[in-house]
């Protein structure tokens, strides 16, 4: 049988998502790393914060981001702008936005986060 040109990833294939110190577990689903569907254009990832945890306070010098909530409650900070998260919605952050996502509610928040172009930690500037 011949191979099959799609590219399909499974969150539960990612033995080893990023683990951040604040709490945030990054799955890294679409993106330019082998094995990842090597994109030029986009990522996706998965993100997980577990109750009372957060991101990073970060931008990116590039890459714009929008998330889109799955689960759960969360509060966005982008410059010195909140908003309230929850299931359904999305948010757009263009590079250079300095933002951070925590998790207000008592169960995991999980959302999407597509990156153009692909998310990659050189362009992730760590701020606080």
């Amino acid at each position: 049988m011949e191979e099959s040109a799609l590219k399909l990833v499974k969150r539960a294939d990612i033995e080893e998502p990023l683990r951040q110190p604040s709490g945030e577990i990054v799955y890294e689903l679409i993106g330019a790393p082998a094995g990842l569907g090597e994109t030029t254009k986009h990522s996706v990832a998965e993100i997980v914060i577990p109750p009372g945890k957060s991101s990073l306070c970060h931008y990116h010098n590039v890459a714009e981001e929008t998330f889109y909530v799955l689960r759960g409650e969360g509060r966005l900070r982008v410059d010195d702008e909140e908003l309230d998260l929850s299931p359904g919605q999305a948010c757009l952050i263009e590079p250079s936005e300095i933002h951070q996502v925590f998790n207000v509610g008592d169960d995991e928040l999980v959302f999407l986060a597509v990156s153009s172009p692909p998310w990659s930690p050189e362009d992730s500037v760590y701020v606080e």
